[in-house]
């Protein structure tokens, strides 16, 4: 499924953040040389979820030592292949401890019931508002697909630093992305629940509801549409801010950037095939 030109949520969002970091990691192919713990907290407790929810669905029995255990072997796997950079005071074991405490407040919630699917890969079709369909499809991976009282439901999971707004899921664009792609294969609007475990000292579950309609799916479209032929022409640009700069791979590149010798250095260190661009959207 992977194999095939595609458009995905995190492509198309690091587009919109920052199109010269999308260049750099997506064009280029330039490797990674850091991954901030953040990112390896929240793959991991999305792993030690997965396999809860999957045990859920299949009526096995549950033991939370299990599920830590996911946890902690995502972390190390990761750990083995990846140069891991942590804030300032933050440490291993303090981040490692952290997930514990996020996944031991989830599991004393009340078991999500009704479970369709978990880490279901969809390739979805997009068109835009005119009904015409784009030639590279939606892939979307639902952390879980559930039917409550008859609503069928799309629930993600975010782990963060400080609790949603109302305002954070009504204007992502990552709602967007999953409902269409669970309207497209389900033939029906899907309700979006953003369940976040909160990184505060004393950990918490907040659950936020939000929904989509097909004019928003067709305005996704439209964005994609706008999006690619911006990267078809060889639109990318910095755009630089706390947010997007704060553990940046490609800093050195991007301070290089519009000059003809960090330019060449980049091209020549990876050899870009004719289908880069392609490629480039997943």
């Amino acid at each position: 499924m992977r194999d095939r030109p595609h458009w995905s949520y995190s492509a198309i969002n690091q587009y919109l953040r920052c199109p010269l970091q999308y260049f750099f990691q997506r064009v280029l192919g330039l490797p990674s040389r850091t991954t901030a713990s953040g990112l390896i907290l929240g793959s991991a407790v999305h792993a030690a979820l997965a396999h809860y929810h999957r045990r859920l669905q299949l009526k096995e029995e549950i033991q939370a030592n299990g599920v830590l255990e996911t946890f902690r072997e995502t972390w190390a796997d990761r750990e083995t292949h990846e140069n891991i950079v942590f804030k300032d005071g933050d440490t291993r074991d303090d981040s490692i401890g952290q997930g514990v405490q996020l996944l031991e407040t989830y599991l004393k919630q009340p078991p999500p019931t009704g479970i369709v699917a978990v880490e279901q890969e969809i390739l979805a079709p997009l068109y835009n508002s005119h009904g015409e369909y784009l030639e590279n499809p939606l892939l979307a991976i639902t952390d879980l697909i559930k039917v409550e009282d008859g609503t069928l439901t799309v629930n993600e999971f975010k782990t963060s630093g400080r609790a949603y707004s109302e305002s954070d899921v009504t204007t992502s664009l990552q709602p967007t992305c999953y409902g269409h792609a669970v309207h497209e294969t389900y033939g029906k609007e899907a309700a979006i629940e953003y369940t976040i475990l909160v990184k505060t000292k004393t950990p918490k579950v907040q659950r936020l509801k939000t929904a989509r309609t097909p004019k928003d799916f067709a305005r996704l479209g439209d964005l994609v549409q706008t999006v690619e032929k911006a990267v078809n022409v060889g639109v990318f640009y910095p755009v630089e801010n706390a947010m997007n700069c704060s553990g940046c791979s490609f800093r050195h590149q991007c301070r290089e950037w519009g000059t003809r010798p960090a330019r060449e250095e980049a091209l020549v260190e990876i050899q870009l095939p004719a289908e880069a661009v392609a490629c480039s959207q997943n």
